[in-house]
């Protein structure tokens, strides 16, 4: 991903070639990013969004070891983060699958699954909230 792929200004993202709207807390991580980048390395030439200290001199992006060290030992890791920006988006948009598709780039069989997950889900607070 490189930096003209997010559009902080009109709240998107570009990711994997597809447009997606840019949610409050990525908004927010990447803006805490780029401060960080530009404090560390103020003069780089990279495009990248995601540079190492090695990548802040040269023009290629952070490696999947730098990613994946970077993410090592957390709870939160990249595919819990993944599954659950999906059903956020499930549930806050009323869990419809062709959303799902466009916003995530998704098939159409996984936007059935977040769905329908997210409609469990709803029916489960429904109920509770009745009780």
């Amino acid at each position: 991903m490189q930096l003209e792929d997010v559009d902080l200004g009109n709240r998107r993202i570009t990711v994997g070639g597809h447009v997606r709207p840019l949610d409050d807390l990525t908004r927010r991580a990447v803006l805490d990013w780029l401060g960080h980048r530009h404090s560390r390395w103020p003069n780089t030439a990279n495009p990248h969004l995601l540079i190492t200290q090695k990548t802040a001199v040269e023009l290629g992006p952070a490696g999947k070891p730098w990613t994946t060290r970077a993410t090592r030992n957390l709870t939160a890791t990249l595919e819990r983060l993944r599954v659950d920006r999906q059903l956020e988006e499930a549930l806050t948009h009323g869990a419809d699958p062709l959303h799902l598709a466009l916003v995530f780039g998704i098939d159409e069989k996984t936007a059935i699954r977040y769905a329908d997950s997210a409609r469990a889900l709803l029916g489960e607070e429904a109920e509770q909230a009745s009780q």
